[in-house]
């Protein structure tokens, strides 16, 4: 809880934190924030060419499958380019770490902050196609879209919980960075981002519980919940926020522990 409330009362520190983050992000580049909508879209793009056109799998997740592919895609581009970059936040800022009396904690959360704004940017473009395919009748929406919001404050729990635990452990371990990079590719097609569970019908029950416990699985969940047919899996929510409720614990604690020895280091 005190960490919380340093965090709270720093949060016009915070919030031009963010706001500097983004400026210096998009300063140079032509398109700005568009780049946060080129690269889902390319990705949802080239996996609908796959599965649709080529191998004519359009079972592979709801109907329309390009609104699912987006719809996945769209929060794992906050969760992996956060989780990568808030693991290097103390490396990066490592004078102003030193210097200022701010909570540390600060510089992880401004990088999941900073991220979750981009994604916040790039959510019209998903009701976008939203809207289109209600124009054409090949989507619906009901009142499980309530539960988006609720998505999105979870996952910014998760990353917030995993850039605690990552980034000081960056700072003591140089194989912390690629090691997570690895991760994060296998990590992908372990989140039903592009295919759904029932995909996994047949396969052993060991494997559906890993994809299950997952706690992006949960999350996504709710994002899609009110844009498709199928019920929301309430057990895998649940799943989701235990499994973010101990990773949020486990980074204050993890952080927590190693500030001293991060200190020495940077």
């Amino acid at each position: 809880m005190s960490v919380i409330k340093e965090l709270w009362q720093e949060r016009k520190v915070l919030s031009l934190l963010v706001k500097r983050d983004l400026r210096v992000r998009y300063s140079q580049s032509f398109l700005g924030y568009l780049w946060t909508v080129i690269d889902p879209l390319a990705n949802a793009l080239i996996y609908f060419m796959i599965f649709v056109v080529i191998f004519q799998r359009s079972d592979a997740g709801h109907h329309p499958y390009f609104l699912f592919l987006l719809a996945g895609l769209l929060p794992w581009q906050w969760f992996n380019s956060a989780v990568s970059e808030s693991m290097r936040a103390l490396v990066t800022e490592r004078q102003l770490v030193r210097s200022t009396k701010l909570p540390r904690e600060i510089w992880v959360v401004r990088v999941v902050a900073s991220k979750g704004l981009e994604f916040l940017y790039s959510l019209p473009v998903l009701a976008l196609f939203v809207a289109v395919y209600l124009v054409t009748g090949d989507a619906t929406l009901d009142w499980e879209l309530v539960f988006f919001p609720v998505a999105a404050v979870m996952q910014f729990l998760l990353i917030t919980g995993l850039g605690l635990i990552l980034a000081p452990l960056t700072v003591m371990m140089f194989d912390i960075q690629p090691t997570v990079r690895i991760f994060l590719r296998i990590y992908f097609y372990m989140t039903p981002i592009i295919f759904n569970l029932e995909l996994l019908e047949g396969t052993p029950d060991g494997l559906r519980w890993i994809f299950q416990i997952n706690p992006l699985t949960g999350i996504l969940e709710l994002y899609r919940g009110g844009m498709f047919d199928a019920d929301i899996r309430w057990h895998v929510v649940g799943y989701a926020a235990v499994g973010v409720a101990l990773i949020v614990g486990l980074g204050v604690y993890v952080f927590k522990r190693l500030e001293r020895s991060v200190l020495k280091e940077i």
